[in-house]
């Protein structure tokens, strides 16, 4: 077989490491850790500054609500990102989100809160985009799911190293110091992506071989470019509204982790602020493991013979069974009990949720996969907004428990949803 203009343009094939695509989502991973730790200190940190701050709850809910209201600009994200591209579009969002992040640290009142986190929502919305099309662009089909769950694990590790941040800040500083942290760190990673980052026809350091795995590993209908995404056509795609509807049911489970677990575990279970540094990251590490079960799933049912698109419903579905636990995090005694049930809900929240999110790249064209994650993103956000709203207004009358009991059930209706919509690629 002749070699393709691209390869002879790179010359012989020992140019080059041998492995860049697995340093440009490591990474990205180093992205996420900072997208999902500037999220997640508000919610450890929130016993302290409703405190200091005089915020109810039903005020707290609406500071949360505000940012799923920004991130449900998903859509307008990803487009801006498949218009002018992963390098300088990415860098852009992370230094602005950096910046508000920094923003925080001067915070006063609620309706200031409120207004920082709506516009961290508008701009942190990109980072789920963005990963998937990194994901699209560097890696043939058979690793995708393998790609898409490392840098899953990103948020999981940033809503693991909140607790810790917020403690070391509340104990030698004040919890401002924690934004102060977090955004200095985004703005450091930004000067490594300008310098590592390029797609895979421009990369200076990737190998002819690389390339050629790269792009043969790809289905030919997903690699097909127009000049820019055809935004009608894809709002018409059941696909579409299918995984949308999928991630409205499921995302919920990831607002209660990160935003409203530790005022639980305070309010619910008498926790201190030493008990949330030593227990409320460990749901996160189980959310980790999640991130490599489900496509560890998907994989061993390929082997078995079922199609990649059925073998990520499969792994969906399983990770929809597990999440029924969480339906007794609020009936059993045991504060152990309650932790490790919300350890795993992080497990199987994440054991679908990439999974959900990866069969954009599976269904969609590389020019139009950060769009179409963008919208099943303000899906999601949507569903963590009615939920965070409703939380907040009804936890002080009835509890905790009710909503415990719905997040357990509502992945069922998911998995549902996309066996009964998803149509697979001709």
């Amino acid at each position: 077989m002749g070699k393709t203009n691209a390869e002879q343009a790179e010359g012989p094939d020992v140019k080059g490491f041998p492995y860049i695509r697995w340093t440009i989502i490591a990474l990205f991973v180093g992205a996420m850790v900072i997208n999902y730790l500037t999220r997640s200190i508000l919610g450890v940190a929130a016993p302290a500054i409703m405190a200091e701050q005089h915020i109810s709850s039903a005020e707290y809910s609406w500071i949360t609500g505000a940012f799923q209201f920004g991130i449900m600009f998903q859509p307008v994200a990803g487009y801006l990102l498949d218009l002018i591209g992963l390098k300088i579009g990415f860098t852009l969002f992370v230094a602005v989100w950096s910046c508000i992040t920094i923003g925080h640290g001067f915070a006063n009142g609620w309706l200031g809160f409120a207004g920082l986190r709506g516009a961290l929502g508008l701009v942190e919305g990109s980072a789920q985009p963005a990963g998937m099309k990194v994901v699209a662009e560097w890696f043939p089909a058979r690793e995708r799911g393998v790609a898409g769950g490392i840098y899953q694990i990103g948020a999981s590790f940033g809503a693991v190293f909140a607790p810790p941040l917020v403690a070391w800040a509340v104990f030698h500083h004040s919890w401002r110091a924690a934004f102060f942290v977090a955004g200095g760190l985004g703005l450091l990673w930004v000067l490594a992506w300008l310098f590592w980052y390029a797609p895979p026809a421009r990369h200076r350091a990737l190998s002819a071989r690389e390339r050629t795995l790269i792009v043969e590993g790809q289905e030919a209908a997903l690699v097909k470019q127009r000049r820019r995404p055809p935004l009608g056509e894809l709002l018409r795609r059941r696909n579409l509204w299918a995984i949308a509807a999928a991630r409205f049911l499921a995302d919920p489970v990831w607002g209660m982790l990160s935003l409203w677990m530790p005022l639980y575990l305070v309010q619910a279970r008498h926790f201190d602020l030493t008990q949330i540094a030593l227990f409320a990251w460990l749901p996160f590490l189980g959310a980790d493991l999640g991130c490599l079960f489900g496509p560890a799933v998907v994989a061993f049912l390929q082997r078995r013979g079922v199609n990649l698109i059925d073998a990520r419903r499969g792994a969906f579905t399983l990770g929809a069974a597990l999440m029924t636990g969480m339906m007794f995090v609020g009936s059993v005694n045991s504060p152990v009990a309650a932790v490790a049930l919300l350890c795993l809900g992080g497990f199987a929240h994440q054991t679908l949720s990439v999974t959900v999110i990866t069969l954009c790249s599976d269904l969609f064209p590389q020019d139009q996969v950060a769009t179409a994650t963008g919208v099943s993103g303000t899906a999601a956000n949507l569903g963590v907004l009615i939920f965070t709203l409703t939380l907040g207004s009804l936890v002080d009358q009835v509890g905790y428990q009710p909503f415990f009991i719905l997040l357990g059930l509502l992945d069922l209706a998911g998995a549902a949803l996309l066996w009964t919509l998803v149509r697979k690629p001709a």
